[in-house]
């Protein structure tokens, strides 16, 4: 089984402030990893420049054997924290712009899994609840047949039913073969799904380790965070 992300020797800073400092780790391919830390550990950071949207950082970044960029676009499927589609867009418009960018957007099961979300076709993005919105961007990000899924905080801002429904949408749909990488704070609410962890403090790696290594000491995931980042609120 081959990596699908390497990092070496990563630092990245915004003018004096480095928010990732030497870090080095991988992953193989076809599994479920959690990506943990406080508020400005760098975990941002590490996505945007994984999904080709950072590029002035010191060290090396493979996906899939490639450096971030064109051909690395094509295989990544990013859902970012933040709404990003134009609120003038409907639904429909939003669904063909994106099977207009990706080769592997599936867009006959778009439409199925719109109607099954309840969302009208030809209603504007900026009428929709945030609810509405979250799950036009979900359905965007899940209907592409990605090597690499990367979720940012998915199951922010939203209550526990709808968690639910986010996270059985996500596992319902990763082509076999894949691999997700999900940013979340709701360690709790997730941990059964992840194979590995990745726990990143002061733009260090912290922890990085397979699930069953952590549950084997007798130790949930949640309880493990809590123990390395029990001074969270010192991290800026």
């Amino acid at each position: 089984m081959s990596d699908i992300i390497t990092v070496k020797n990563l630092s990245k800073s915004y003018g004096s402030h480095q928010v990732l400092k030497n870090v080095s780790f991988s992953f193989e391919e076809n599994q479920i990893i959690g990506l943990l830390g406080p508020n400005g550990s760098g975990k941002t950071s590490l996505i945007k420049i994984l999904t080709g949207l950072i590029h002035d950082y010191h060290g090396e970044v493979l996906i899939d054997g490639m450096a971030p960029g064109k051909k690395t676009k094509e295989i990544v499927a990013y859902l970012p924290e933040k709404t990003y589609l134009p609120d003038w867009m409907r639904c429909i418009d939003a669904i063909d712009y994106i099977a207009d960018f990706y080769a592997d957007f599936d867009k006959e099961k778009a439409l199925k899994m719109a109607e099954t979300f309840n969302l009208p076709l030809k209603q504007k993005i900026k009428t929709m609840s945030k609810g509405m919105q979250e799950k036009l961007q979900l359905l965007i990000v899940m209907c592409r047949n990605a090597k690499l899924y990367v979720l940012d905080e998915p199951l922010g801002g939203v209550d526990p039913a709808a968690r639910d429904f986010i996270l059985n949408t996500i596992m319902k749909n990763i082509p076999e073969g894949s691999t997700v990488l999900l940013s979340t704070h709701l360690i709790y609410d997730v941990e059964d799904i992840f194979n590995s962890v990745l726990m990143i403090g002061q733009g260090k790696v912290l922890v990085k380790a397979r699930t069953e290594q952590i549950t084997e000491s007798g130790r949930t995931i949640e309880q493990l965070f809590k123990e390395v980042f029990g001074n969270a609120w010192q991290v800026d």
